[in-house]
C-alpha cells in the first residue's frame, strides 16, 4: 500500500528540490521541510491517550501521543531526512541501517546495523529520500522484522512504480508515503525524472 502526498506545499518544495541548480545547503533544508509534511501524514494514525490539562482558565480534555516511535534512516542519504522527523517527534528513538547498492549486481549490501531495544514495541519509520529499485528498502524492512518490529511505515521523497512493486510484493503490510511517484527507472537504476543522487546532493560530495 502506498500514499502520494499531493499537498500544494509539498509539491512546491518538490519542484525546488528537483532543480539541478539547488545547492546542498538548500537541498538539505528542503529535504527537512518535505519530510515534516510527509511524516505529518504518515503518523496521523499513531496511538494517543486522553489526558486532562489545566489551562489558565479551566481544565481541558486533551490527547497526547502514547506510542513509541523509532526512526530508521537508511545510510547515508536517509540521514538527510532525520532532522525533519525529529523536529516533529523529538522524543523518537533512532536506529541506523547502512546499505549500499552493488553497482554490478544492483542488489543491496548491508554493512551496518544499530537499532534501539524499543524496535519491537514501537512504530518503525524507515526514511530514505529515494525509493528506486526498492531493494534496499525491502532489505531494511527484513532487518526490522527480524528484530521484532511489528509496525513499519516507509517515508521517501520520490519513488517509482518499479520500487513500489518490489516493496509491496515483499511486504504488503507496510505503507509507503511519498511526495511523488515518478515515471520509471533508467538503465542505471536511477529514478526518472527523480532528484539525481540524493546523497551527493545532500552532502555536497559531487
Amino acid at each position: 500500500m502506498h500514499e502520494e502526498i499531493t499537498h500544494p506545499f509539498v509539491q512546491h518544495k518538490l519542484a525546488l528540490i528537483r532543480n539541478k541548480e539547488t545547492g546542498h545547503k538548500k537541498f538539505r533544508e528542503l529535504a527537512t521541510e518535505i519530510t515534516m509534511f510527509l511524516c505529518y501524514e504518515a503518523l496521523k494514525e499513531i496511538k494517543v491517550e486522553k489526558v486532562t490539562v489545566q489551562t489558565p482558565i479551566a481544565e481541558a480534555a486533551c490527547h497526547v501521543i502514547a506510542e513509541d516511535l523509532v526512526v530508521v534512516p537508511i545510510l547515508r542519504a536517509g540521514v538527510g531526512m532525520l532532522e525533519g522527523i525529529l523536529d516533529l517527534a523529538p522524543t523518537a528513538r533512532v536506529g541506523f541501517l547502512g546499505m549500499y547498492r552493488d553497482e554490478t549486481t544492483k542488489q543491496p549490501v548491508a554493512y551496518y546495523q544499530k537499532l534501539p531495544e524499543q524496535t519491537k514495541d514501537g512504530l518503525c519509520i524507515v526514511i530514505d529520500p529515494m525509493l528506486a529499485t526498492g531493494g534496499s528498502t525491502a532489505a531494511a524492512i527484513d532487518v526490522l522484522k527480524a528484530a521484532g518490529a511489528r509496525k513499519i511505515v516507509v517515508v521517501c521523497i520520490v519513488t517509482c512504480p518499479e520500487g513500489l512493486q518490489t516493496v509491496e510484493a515483499a511486504h504488503p503490510d507496510v505503507t509507503i508515503y511519498t511526495a511523488s511517484i515518478d515515471e520509471r527507472l533508467d538503465d542505471h537504476k536511477y529514478i526518472v525524472p527523480g532528484l539525481g543522487d540524493a546523497g551527493d546532493r545532500l552532502f555536497g560530495t559531487r
